[in-house]
């Protein structure tokens, strides 16, 4: 069974951005929430962690920040990620 994985994000943070990018050259299968086109996916990211900032990565329902800290998570675990199809 894969980790369920979502990315809590908007378009403009270029931090997000660097995220995006990790996940698309590791084709990992993620739920993307875009925090300002979605107000509910803010809603909850601060409410869950106190925290509206992006990026976020929850992997089974706990929340990971920092873009370096989720990237490093990313390739230390890929070989046990879902891919996109």
């Amino acid at each position: 069974m894969f980790p369920k994985l979502e990315l809590y994000y908007f378009d403009a943070c270029p931090f997000c951005q660097i995220v995006l990018r990790e996940v698309k050259a590791l084709n990992l299968k993620v739920t993307y929430n875009h925090i300002y086109k979605e107000p509910q996916h803010h809603e909850k990211l601060y409410k869950d962690t106190g925290r509206g900032t992006t990026p976020c990565l929850y992997i089974d329902g706990k929340p990971m920040f920092e873009s370096a800290d989720i990237i490093e998570w990313l390739n230390d675990n890929k070989e046990k990620l879902e891919k996109e199809s």
